[in-house]
């Protein structure tokens, strides 16, 4: 199972951030920060294996690719902005984790505004 070794990782890593953050603070940082990279590259393969799906259930009940689309961009601001705000706050940087989620969210707004304003076009024609 791949949670197993993700978390075995994960754990090996932390301990030997704590035991070396005695001795040399900044290589904590870079334990840190490589763990993080190297999670977030096995994700990147999980996430392959999920758009694959997704193109598979597109197929079958036959939606725009632009929809597709955008939930992936969606989701991929969303990964990418989780990943760089932790690393951001696991540093010391909550102000500038701050800002990164911010980004995200305004990007995301930014990224569906096409579907909501289709849905208010509806509504008006409706109306």
């Amino acid at each position: 199972m791949d949670i197993l070794k993700i978390s075995s990782f994960g754990i090996s890593a932390v301990l030997l951030a704590l035991i070396l953050k005695s001795y040399r603070p900044e290589y904590s940082y870079y334990i840190s920060i490589a763990v993080c990279i190297c999670i977030f590259l096995f994700v990147g393969t999980k996430l392959e294996l999920l758009i694959g799906y997704m193109e598979k259930m597109q197929e079958l009940i036959h939606l725009d690719d632009a929809y597709l689309a955008m939930i992936l961009k969606m989701i991929g601001v969303t990964y990418i902005a989780e990943f760089a705000a932790n690393i951001c706050k696991d540093c010391g940087y909550q102000t500038i984790a701050g800002q990164i989620e911010l980004f995200a969210r305004i990007s995301i707004l930014a990224l569906g505004m096409p579907v909501i304003s289709g849905f208010m076009e509806t509504i008006g024609e409706l109306l």
